[in-house]
């Protein structure tokens, strides 16, 4: 871009470039075609309602950990995102004896346990977390009431869900989240759990101290390292929530890897993942738990979560719940989203850009 010589010829091939990636984008666009909205609605997954008697939480409202502790927590790491942030591309713990990246490898778990061990013993970051538990319905194809109390009277607030439009083969299912919790029709009185959890308190001061001697390595390295305590939390209070405040799994036994690989009953998405991608929806999430005054973690104007090393999700419980992508949506349905969320379309199509199957 700076060169009189290569500017011109850079700029035009990166041009054409792009017009390539445009036109073949257009053309993928054509070739899937949705479901309208109805149709994918008329297509949710049915459960048996009727011979399912909902788990009940052992406490209904939120419950707070402060100063949980961390050594609880560094059992539960996946490290395989950890190396990933130092791009060093393989799966713990073989990776440590790759024959390419071994001993680089080695050498940052290492250091890696080592700072650990430090942090630990100096209580130079702290975790805190939140989960609350209570009585939901399914109160349309896509919307989940959250109510004040068990007389399930006067709803609390609504949680919007989107629902997949992709025209699968074979009779397969439009996934929804809302279609894991019971409708209110079949008089099943189900629940919703939900958790906001950071090991992040006092890493960025942490880190901060370290640029401040000019040793970024070691910035890094608390950064990468709160995210993955973080990460840490969830899993482990998730299986907290599964085998003793909700209660429904308390006979489970799995091994770190078999957590990694989610072998156990129920799922935690969190907004702005694939199950549910609009991040507006932590809003209703943080409301629920009064996750900032609960545990200091603050959304900001674009829904980041702060400090960085935090996880905020849902718990869902049904043995049939599981993990899924809503994918490529079309116009129908983000109008009826907006209407739900009494959010302009303009709005709506912002927050939900990379899941939209139309150019806005």
């Amino acid at each position: 871009l700076l060169s009189e010589t290569q500017r011109d010829d850079f700029v035009a091939s990166t041009q054409a470039e792009y017009e390539l990636v445009r036109e073949r984008r257009k053309g993928k666009q054509a070739k899937n075609k949705l479901l309208s909205y109805p149709q994918a609605c008329a297509n949710k997954l049915q459960l048996d309602w009727q011979n399912y008697q909902a788990p009940k939480p052992g406490f209904l409202g939120t419950k707070v950990f402060d100063d949980y502790p961390l050594e609880t927590l560094i059992p539960y790491i996946d490290w395989t995102p950890f190396f990933i942030t130092w791009d060093l591309v393989g799966k713990y713990p073989d990776i440590l004896n790759d024959e390419k990246v071994g001993e680089a490898a080695r050498n940052l778990f290492n250091d890696a346990q080592a700072m650990l061990q430090k942090i630990v013993t100096e209580k130079s970051i702290k975790a805190r977390g939140v989960i609350g538990f209570w009585p939901a319905n399914a109160t349309s194809d896509d919307e989940v009431t959250i109510y004040s109390d068990e007389d399930r009277q006067n709803a609390r607030l609504t949680l919007n869900h989107l629902r997949q439009q992709s025209n699968k083969a074979g009779g397969l299912t439009s996934h929804s989240l809302a279609d894991f919790i019971a409708p209110e029709n079949s008089k099943c009185p189900d629940y919703l759990g939900g958790f906001a959890v950071t090991a992040g308190i006092g890493a960025e001061a942490l880190a901060k101290s370290y640029e401040e001697k000019h040793d970024d390595y070691n910035s890094i390295m608390v950064k990468a390292l709160a995210d993955r305590l973080a990460e840490a939390f969830a899993e482990h209070m998730h299986e907290r929530v599964r085998k003793e405040f909700w209660g429904y799994a308390p006979d489970e036994n799995l091994t770190n890897d078999e957590l990694i690989k989610e072998r156990y009953q129920g799922i935690r998405p969190a907004p702005g993942y694939p199950a549910c991608p609009d991040h507006t929806e932590k809003t209703a999430l943080f409301k629920l738990l009064d996750a900032t005054a609960n545990t200091g973690i603050e959304l900001t104007e674009h829904f980041a979560m702060y400090p960085a090393a935090a996880v905020s999700g849902f718990y869902y419980a049904h043995p049939q719940t599981k993990y899924f992508a809503v994918g490529k949506i079309d116009k129908d349905q983000v109008i009826d989203y907006a209407r739900r969320k009494n959010m302009s379309l303009e709005d709506a199509e912002k927050w939900l850009s990379p899941a939209l199957a139309y150019d806005a």
